[in-house]
C-alpha cells in the first residue's frame, strides 16, 4: 500500500509507463511509505473515449475526493 492508479491517453511504450511508474512511486515513497509497498497501473485510455471513460466517471462524480482539478471541463470552473 498504497497503490496508484495513472490514466492516460494510449500510445506510450513500455520503457515510457516504467519511467513514469517509478517516478510516481519514488514521489509516494518521499512522503514516508516504503517504496517496495507501492504500486502503480496504468489504464490506455483511447483519446475519444477519455470523457466517458475516465472525465465522467472519476473526476466529475468524484468531486469529494477530487484534490487537484484537470484545466479542461466543467469541473475546473469550480476549482
Amino acid at each position: 500500500m498504497p497503490h496508484v492508479i495513472v490514466k492516460m491517453y494510449e500510445g506510450k511504450g513500455l520503457p515510457e509507463k516504467q519511467a513514469l511508474a517509478q517516478a510516481v512511486a519514488e514521489t509516494v515513497a518521499g512522503f514516508g511509505y516504503d517504496i517496495r509497498k507501492v504500486s502503480v497501473s496504468i489504464d490506455d485510455i483511447r483519446p475519444e473515449n477519455w470523457m466517458e471513460a475516465v472525465y465522467h466517471p472519476d473526476i466529475m462524480n468524484r468531486r469529494a475526493s477530487l484534490v487537484r482539478a484537470p484545466s479542461y471541463g466543467p469541473v475546473s470552473e469550480k476549482f
